[in-house]
């Protein structure tokens, strides 16, 4: 059984390729957030945009995965207006309480990440084990997948350290 769930919502599929590539280094389990809202197309991105800016939340499926068969959940979401999305907004506001440890992770067009992570670390109601933002436009070559392994390996410490602290126990 994986130790690590991805937890991730995706609009355009940035996120959804992160989530994915983290999942294969950490041989984790993923769960994608459905949003019940159509956010195609132009109007779709102004929703995402007015949803970000009045911090509104969206309709959500429910999930697949217990969260308390995890050791760590990997929580990673698009920046929209400089904030979380609001699928993720959704799914924190269900699930934050029943939440193990936490790393976030969010991606980007733009160039400001840290009022999203900061949001996401305040949503998700505790302090992160690791942080990343990736930027899908202004990285230089090859800078994001340096970012996702220091994430990467942010995480396995952790959960290394769990093992150590579990054994010694």
């Amino acid at each position: 059984m994986s130790r690590v769930l991805i937890v991730y919502f995706s609009r355009t599929g940035a996120t959804r390729r992160v989530a994915a590539a983290l999942a294969t280094t950490l041989h984790a389990d993923v769960e994608e957030i459905i949003d019940r809202s159509d956010r195609s197309g132009t109007l779709g991105i102004l929703r995402c945009v007015l949803d970000s800016v009045m911090r509104r939340s969206a309709s959500v499926e429910p999930m697949r995965h217990d969260l308390s068969a995890y050791q760590m959940v990997v929580i990673g979401s698009p920046v929209w207006a400089g904030r979380v999305s609001a699928p993720v907004r959704a799914w924190l506001a269900t699930h934050r309480r029943r939440l193990p440890r936490v790393a976030l992770f969010c991606t980007l067009a733009g160039r400001s990440s840290e009022s999203a992570l900061k949001e996401l670390c305040e949503l998700a109601a505790k302090q992160p084990v690791a942080r990343c933002a990736i930027s899908q436009r202004n990285a230089p070559q090859g800078e994001e997948s340096r970012a996702l392994n220091l994430f990467a390996q942010r995480i396995e410490r952790t959960l290394a350290h769990i093992e150590e602290i579990e054994w010694a126990a």
